[in-house]
């Protein structure tokens, strides 16, 4: 077996590196304390640049939050947010009049499209112990046709989740779970009908996958012309066709070439990114991902006219009530409980 599926290895911060079609991924992983009355920390804020607190310090951030952990009410436009929720809840509220809270392995998919305003916060929703809290969010592109769609979203789950094991020749297991696309036959519902992973010939595909120590595992092959990244979080070392990768690194591999991966001594922990490209122009502005800098204006001057319709809850940080649970009401009215 050889290495060269491998086609580039590089190190992952806090903003992940990806591919066309999607524009980046972010980690969150924070080891919040516990809550006070408010859901935010149970522990003085002091020293913190509140509003903009990105440093970790105590072992969590802010983020835009100044009570409430998270991103109060802000603006989307041309593209979709795939939030995965490992530990922890998140609220979220948009201008469409929706609201959920979900959380602990819950997907949240969210396609912007014409404008969306929504916020995303992180309530500390255990007063008695800590409450540590990771997820996942990655952006995908939405190709121009799609890019004035209305807004949408969908939540998957914990409960119906695509989540199966494979174990190799010596009885050790891999989890995959497959969020989107297809693994081996395993094929993941559609969460937006909008979406470019929407459409199977574009093959895009997002997998969680969770190995035992010295676990084996072969990914299926995929066309020539697919993106595919392996993201390495967890764990501290990974072989690729015999090739060590060290903790926290980023693999670019060659889909149609045999990927071979085995664990170290220890759980290894991937997500696997994959598509094929939407290969148009991209310009993008903060929130707003078009095809050109005038469409980018143009996003800016619709905001400023109907602020994508207006924000219908009591603060632009709003979050639900301690006592509630899992839940999703959507903008028709629609309401799912867990």
């Amino acid at each position: 077996m050889t290495a060269s599926a491998i086609r580039r290895v590089f190190p992952l911060g806090f903003q992940w590196e990806t591919k066309d079609p999607f524009l980046f991924c972010v980690h969150h992983e924070d080891f919040y304390p516990k809550g006070n009355e408010q859901l935010g920390p149970n522990t003085p804020l002091t020293g913190r640049k509140l509003g903009e607190d990105f440093m970790i310090k105590d072992g969590f951030r802010m983020y835009h939050g100044k009570t409430v952990p998270g991103f109060p009410a802000h603006p989307h436009k041309g593209f979709e947010t795939v939030t995965i929720v490992r530990k922890g809840f998140v609220d979220h509220t948009d201008s469409m009049g929706a609201s959920s809270r979900y959380g602990e392995a819950d997907v949240q998919w969210m396609t912007a499209g014409k404008g969306v305003q929504h916020a995303e916060m992180f309530p500390l929703i255990y007063s008695e112990r800590d409450n540590p809290l990771e997820l996942f969010q990655i952006w995908l592109n939405l190709p121009a046709q799609s890019k004035h769609v209305n807004p949408h979203f969908a939540i998957r789950w914990n409960e119906e989740k695509i989540c199966f094991q494979e174990v190799d020749e010596d009885n050790l297991s891999s989890s995959i779970e497959v969020i989107c696309g297809n693994f081996k036959n395993v094929q993941a519902p559609i969460l937006s009908p909008d979406s470019w992973a929407a459409n199977p010939n574009n093959d895009v595909a997002i997998w969680h996958i969770h190995m035992q120590a010295h676990a084996q595992l072969e990914l299926p092959k995929a066309s020539k012309d697919v993106h595919r990244v392996i993201y390495f979080y967890k764990g501290q070392n990974l072989l690729i066709n015999n090739e060590n990768i060290q903790h926290y690194h980023g693999i670019e591999v060659n889909p149609t070439e045999h990927t071979h991966l085995k664990a170290g001594q220890d759980e290894v922990q991937l997500l696997v990114l994959q598509g094929k490209p939407i290969q148009e122009p991209v310009a993008q502005y903060g929130p707003f991902v078009m095809n050109s800098q005038l469409e980018i204006q143009q996003a800016f001057e619709d905001f400023r006219k109907n602020q994508f319709g207006g924000w219908p809850w009591p603060s632009h940080d709003y979050v639900h009530d301690k006592n509630k649970g899992r839940f999703a009401i959507h903008a028709d009215g629609r309401q799912e409980n867990k």
